[in-house]
């Protein structure tokens, strides 16, 4: 059966709520009830058939030809079993709560992408923006499970608060990856800056290139890691670098010892 697709027939006037075209919610719809869904976000009407040519399919995997930076909130509290796949850009919350399925992004996404994420997998070929799988204001806890693979470069503060799960990032990082994160893995093969792993906890953060992580990160040696080995297997899926850097052996820092202290990062010796 062909995939559910929502061709994009004009750039959005205004920012688009796409939380309502996850595949749960399309399950048992008419071509013409869908087209008549608002997913605007003023106070001008912005219709799916306005600014889609729907193709009914299989409502389980959706399509999206054509994206934009106004697609926000898209997959938002996606449910195992589902599929969205975006051949472009996606705007602010890709993947916003998401409890499992897999969501592709063949562009960029915007800003809090993952953000509430607890399964899945998401992969974004190209660049990501600031706060990765990190908590809006006012929660408690970022990203809490599933893995995301970014292509490219992503924004600031990558895996704040993260709280279980795997970020990948192939690109450079922006300032203070790993941030307050309380546990979970981020991979960078990129450049890092700023304060990395402030405040970490718990989390595991592999990193392509070494720094100077502070005072408040203790060098315990190189070492052979048997874990890290086991899982660089797990990844040749996922990232065949992040399972090339993991199979290395690998000098560790433990840290933050400003907080709890048992957290770390990993570098190439």
């Amino acid at each position: 059966m062909k995939p559910f697709l929502f061709a994009l027939r004009q750039e959005p006037s205004q920012r688009l709520d796409l939380s309502r075209l996850t595949p749960d919610r399309l399950v048992g719809r008419t071509q013409k009830e869908i087209e008549a869904i608002d997913i605007g976000t003023t106070k001008v009407d912005a219709k799916v058939g306005d600014l889609f040519k729907v193709r009914v399919g299989d409502p389980q995997v959706v399509h999206f030809e054509g994206g934009s930076e106004r697609f926000d909130l898209l997959g938002a509290k996606l449910l195992p079993g589902s599929t969205i796949h975006v051949e472009g850009d996606v705007g602010a919350q890709l993947g916003r709560g998401a409890q499992g399925g897999t969501i592709t992004i063949a562009g960029d996404a915007g800003a809090f992408a993952a953000s509430g994420m607890t399964g899945g997998q998401i992969d974004i070929g190209g660049d990501c923006g600031d706060f990765l799988g990190a908590p809006l204001a006012g929660e408690i806890v970022g990203m809490a499970g599933g893995r995301v693979v970014v292509g490219g470069n992503v924004g600031q503060r990558a895996g704040d608060r993260l709280r279980r799960g795997l970020i990948i990032i192939e690109g450079d990082a922006g300032a203070d990856l790993g941030a307050r994160a309380i546990a979970g893995t981020i991979i960078a093969l990129g450049a890092t800056t700023g304060r990395i792993g402030y405040l970490n906890k718990r989390a595991s953060l592999v990193l392509a290139q070494g720094g100077d992580f502070g005072p408040t990160y203790v060098d315990c040696g190189a070492h052979h890691f048997t874990f890290a080995r086991l899982f660089s297997r797990a990844l040749a899926e996922d990232s065949r670098r992040a399972s090339r850097l993991l199979s290395q052996k690998l000098r560790r820092f433990a840290g933050d010892t400003g907080v709890l202290g048992k957290g770390e990062i990993l570098t190439p010796v």
